[in-house]
């Protein structure tokens, strides 16, 4: 039995560090004495001399059993190799055979562990990688976690994890490598800026996060630093616009920096608080078929004036939410050009504890814009250099304030 969680997700990234039913029709393995697969299920035998599929590409299921066998008997390592990790490897490859880096397989393991990560508690270095041009790429250390503390930053290309290569690797093989308990190391070797290799050691922690922060500033400017669109988002936000509403204040400043993204629902009913109506979003299916997204009409922030900070760690739900407020002219998006992704996935539960993260549309902004690959670009543009950096200074925020105190002309 499969049960369908047709919950929307569009973060941009496999896991956060701390994805089908085609063989479910009877499939067994040989006892302890035969490591030959026994063909048996239902639908392969109804089918065992036919070969299936279209004319232009004909196969014969029974390929799978051949390749299967000829492991479990000629394999150098053919007694160390197990069942279930040929079988969970198989239906990764399949999902990893449609070429889209956001349909993924998960094993039961990693199914709990990526809802932990929506909940917002999990045990890693805290920060979401995607795969960037077939290499491993940082999408964002998350704010004050370990990954921040240790340097690593959106953008950075891992190419070695704790001395192994990674180039080649999945996201999910490079997650099972990176993610680990509490108090212990993984060392990974990045490059930045087409520069020299440079080495990182992080120590894991325990990973709470709230996916929205706030601060009223003594400038009258109010911050909101929403870091993804999590369980919590949608709650912890309708706490944040109370507190605006008694505030006043001058004005807002959304930072969705280093925000990869999340729950499709949490995005909408966040940017509805500055549209007062008409699509947030619009999915488009397959065969063109469209969607819209409409905003719920609370509008609550519509009258203040308000910047959203974005930069290349910004993806997919928070590309939602700025490419919206930019489209409705609510706000001036002032930052780095955003990552660019552009797609939608849904996530079923399957009857052994896994799940299939599948693309299931694509997205447009309400101006009818696909950022996919090409990300949203900021009405201001402002670098955050490395001296910056090194000086904790923030130019992407202090030109949001400038800009919102700054008397009108």
């Amino acid at each position: 039995m499969i049960k369908y969680n047709y919950k929307k997700i569009t973060t941009a990234i496999f896991f956060i560090l701390i994805i089908t039913g085609v063989f479910t029709a009877g499939f067994y393995f040989g006892n302890a004495g035969n490591n030959k697969v026994k063909s048996t299920i239902a639908y392969s035998e109804d089918a065992k001399n036919t070969s299936l599929g279209t004319s232009e590409d004909n196969f014969d299921f029974n390929l799978y059993f051949e390749v299967w066998n000829s492991l479990k008997t000629n394999h150098v390592d053919k007694n160390k190799l197990k069942d279930k990790d040929l079988f969970y490897g198989s239906l990764e490859g399949l999902a990893a055979a449609t070429k889209d880096p956001y349909t993924n397989f998960m094993s039961p393991t990693l199914t709990k562990e990526f809802y932990d990560d929506l909940s917002g508690t999990f045990e890693g270095i805290g920060a979401e990688i995607g795969m960037r041009n077939e290499i491993i790429t940082v999408i964002a250390p998350l704010d004050g976690m370990p990954a921040q503390k240790a340097g690593l930053r959106a953008g950075d290309k891992i190419y070695s994890i704790n001395g192994e290569s990674a180039l080649g690797l999945t996201v999910n093989e490079a997650v099972k490598k990176i993610r680990g308990q509490k108090g212990t190391e993984v060392v990974l070797t990045v490059i930045r800026d087409d520069k020299k290799p440079l080495e990182i050691k992080i120590i894991r922690d325990k990973i709470i996060v709230a996916s929205v922060k706030t601060e009223m500033r003594t400038d009258g400017i109010y911050v909101i630093k929403v870091s993804s669109f999590n369980d919590d988002t949608q709650k912890l936000f309708d706490k944040a616009v109370i507190d605006i509403l008694i505030k006043k204040p001058k004005g807002v400043i959304l930072d969705m920096r280093n925000n990869p993204g999340g729950y499709l629902e949490a995005a909408v009913d966040l940017a509805s608080e500055w549209i007062t109506a008409g699509p947030v979003v619009v999915e488009q299916f397959g065969e063109n078929r469209l969607q819209e997204h409409n905003s719920n009409g609370n509008a609550r922030l519509k009258d203040f004036k308000t910047v959203v900070l974005i930069n290349e760690g910004s993806a997919s739900a928070s590309e939602i939410v700025a490419g919206a407020l930019r489209d409705y002219k609510k706000a001036t998006l002032i930052g780095e050009k955003s990552f660019g992704k552009g797609s939608v996935q849904t996530v079923e539960d399957l009857s052994d504890g896994s799940s299939l993260k599948i693309t299931v549309a694509k997205w447009l902004t309400p101006g009818g814009d696909f950022i996919n690959e090409k990300g949203i670009e900021p009405a201001i543009k402002i670098d955050i250099t490395e001296d910056d950096i090194n000086k904790n200074k923030d130019p992407q925020l202090n030109k949001a304030i400038e800009f919102l105190i700054k008397p009108k002309k």
